[in-house]
């Protein structure tokens, strides 16, 4: 199947994105879980600007990849194959009958869990906490269903390696 050049080029300006995307989350993932996230080490926040730098990296970066993947990424590769496009749910319900996502109700509950991340900041450090590790027990899962899709576009002489 043959697309439109246009569309070929932002599906490769995606995957090149995606690919950094998901690289700096792992690398930011890495270095903010090293150790387990506890009440304690949320608590610290305020006095060490590291950790707080580290927090907000893995919550950017988190909410950037499935932002790119789902709103971007998804709408575009649906239009390619000639799927309809519609709203974010009804394109990740598409994406996970199609094999490219492994459930499209967990992606929403990540949409949910990254609105968490960025509000309860501020507000209330154990919600903060209990969200950034539901956040972290899912970036092998987000990392691994845009990599999925990237192959797909790959399979399909869309995007180079």
């Amino acid at each position: 199947m043959s697309i439109h050049p246009e569309q070929k080029l932002r599906l490769q300006f995606l995957a090149r994105v995606i690919l950094k995307e998901m690289y700096y989350l792992q690398l930011t993932d890495q270095r903010l879980f090293d150790v387990p996230f506890t009440h304690e080490k949320i608590k610290q926040l305020e006095k060490d600007v590291d950790l707080a730098e580290r927090v907000d990296a893995f919550v950017s970066r988190f909410g950037r990849l499935q932002d790119t993947v789902g709103d971007k990424l998804l709408p575009n590769y649906l239009n390619a194959v000639g799927e309809t496009i519609g709203p974010a749910v009804d394109n990740l319900n598409r994406a996970e009958k199609l094999g490219l996502i492994g459930s499209a109700e967990v992606w929403m509950t990540l949409r949910v869990l990254r609105n968490q991340m960025v509000h309860e900041y501020m507000e209330d450090l154990d919600k903060l906490s209990e969200a950034l590790n539901k956040g972290h027990e899912h970036v092998s899962m987000l990392t691994e269903d845009a990599a999925r899709i990237l192959v797909d576009l790959q399979s399909r002489g869309w995007i180079t390696a």
